[in-house]
């Protein structure tokens, strides 16, 4: 079972995604440090959570 249409729908999906890593590796910009994208992530979940 795919959750995707077609087998071509499938590859086409594939193939966008390695499209995306492969831009995301070749970019010089600096990363992000895994701890700072978590404490942005916390924060923004914090000011949305329900109260």
């Amino acid at each position: 079972m795919s959750e995707f249409e077609s087998t071509e729908a499938a590859e086409a999906h594939d193939r966008w995604v390695r499209e995306k890593v492969e831009q995301a590796l070749a970019d010089p910009a600096p990363s992000i440090p895994h701890d700072q994208v978590m404490a942005d992530l916390q924060a923004v979940l914090d000011g949305h959570a329900p109260g």
